[in-house]
């Protein structure tokens, strides 16, 4: 994997992927910011939140679970002195389908957490990870 990142003027970034793709990043507004691009932490967070919905819609499409849906809500907090490491994150996940198990989502979101996801894993070796999860029926 690799990417390059380029300073593109004041405190905005741009990222370019190994995959081909830009994204800008800037800092915070103290720093010279214009709240023009997220935050490089906020990305961080924001990977991990698409990593582990990946896993999750994922794992319920192989077992050929009717899922419609799965949102992921970060809340994290940060260690007031430098380095400011995230030090707990927790996850809600929100799933939507029709006749959805609780064991069966559960189960889902446990295998992303212990073993799939590889962005909450490492951000586990800093943090508090903790997560909850509710359903959404879908009706007929």
């Amino acid at each position: 994997m690799e990417c390059k990142i380029k300073w593109a003027g004041e405190a905005k970034f741009i990222a370019e992927t190994g995959s081909g793709h830009a994204i800008l990043m800037e800092g915070a507004g103290d720093l010279g910011g214009q709240n023009h691009a997220p935050r490089p932490m906020e990305m961080i967070l924001a990977g991990a939140g698409g990593c582990t919905a990946y896993d999750v819609v994922l794992i319920l499409k192989r077992g050929r679970h009717a899922i419609d849906g799965c949102e992921v809500e970060l809340k994290a907090e940060r260690a007031e002195t430098d380095p400011k490491v995230f030090t707990k994150i927790h996850y809600h996940y929100t799933v939507r389908g029709k006749n959805l198990k609780h064991e069966v989502v559960e189960r889902a979101i446990k295998l992303s957490a212990d073993k799939y996801c590889s962005a909450s894993i490492m951000l586990g070796k800093t943090a508090e990870i903790t997560h909850d999860f509710s359903i959404v029926d879908r009706a007929d």
